[in-house]
């Protein structure tokens, strides 16, 4: 019903079963972007996947491409060793993405290895290379964007209600048909459990119930739990994100708020 009432681009424009990059994302995005000025409208971005848009923001270094055999094998890895073992091992080849990476982010603690594994260069290194302008580095993808941004984050100001609101969420999402979704998805024999888009937050839980190893209850507990973590998470990135106005979803004043902030930064004159 959302969507009905407020069309959004780059939505439901993958299948469960393939991957999708940062850098795709951008390719996908700056796309959108432009169509949207061509027609005379002003790009709205809404999310929370502050990773992706970081590189929408500012570029990516190029990396070598996934190779799906070394990431089975780190997979592969991860089941017998642990994700601790494979942490440790990022470690001592790129300590500084080891020290932003936590051992049960297996998405990019194996993106960290893979890109390492295929070219011998650490994505630390490759990163550095780029912001030292090496010709050996690669430019795709990168540069900043030919935009005027503005950049607001909104919130409850009390914690405790926006972890009020996360459960409500994440119950409606079961009440709604959530685990039939689920159920749907795990017909498919391309699916499986080791999938990024199946260990997405919520996904997962269900997953997991619908295998017999959680209750509803448990799975129901676990989901809202794993978005208040995810929540987080974002809060982590948006403490140290520059540019950036907050506004309290609590607030009763926020559309008069938001106007004047986007005339201030020349958006709405």
């Amino acid at each position: 019903a959302i969507l009905d009432a407020f069309p959004h681009a780059l939505i439901d424009i993958r299948d469960p079963a393939e991957s999708y990059s940062a850098a795709e994302f951008r390719a996908d995005a700056l796309a959108a972007m432009a169509e949207s000025t061509a027609r005379g409208r002003i790009p709205l971005l809404v999310g929370g996947t502050m990773l992706y848009y970081k590189a929408l923001l500012e570029g990516l270094a190029d990396m070598p491409s996934a190779d799906p055999a070394i990431r089975a094998e780190l997979e592969a890895r991860a089941l017998v060793e642990g994700w601790d073992a494979l942490h440790r091992e990022l470690a001592e080849v790129d300590p500084e993405s080891a020290a932003r990476i936590h051992p049960n982010d297996p998405q990019r603690l194996t993106r960290a290895l893979e890109v390492y594994r295929v070219s011998g260069l650490s994505m630390t290194e490759h990163r550095r290379r780029q912001a030292a302008g090496n010709p050996d580095a690669g430019t795709s993808g990168t540069g900043q964007l030919p935009y005027t941004v503005a950049q607001l984050a909104i919130a409850p100001a009390q914690r405790q209600v926006l972890h009020d609101r996360i459960a409500q969420r994440f119950r409606a999402m079961v009440e709604q048909g959530f685990v039939q979704e689920v159920e749907a998805l795990r017909s498919r024999s391309d699916l499986h459990a080791g999938l990024p888009s199946i260990r997405a937050v919520g996904y997962r839980q269900v997953w997991e119930y619908l295998d017999g190893e959680l209750s509803r209850d448990d799975m129901v507990e676990r989901g809202i739990i794993a978005t208040r973590q995810l929540a987080k998470r974002q809060f982590t990135w948006l403490r140290g994100w520059e540019n950036l106005h907050w506004l309290d979803s609590l607030a009763c004043d926020n559309l008069s708020r938001v106007l004047k902030y986007l005339e201030s930064v020349s958006i709405l004159k």
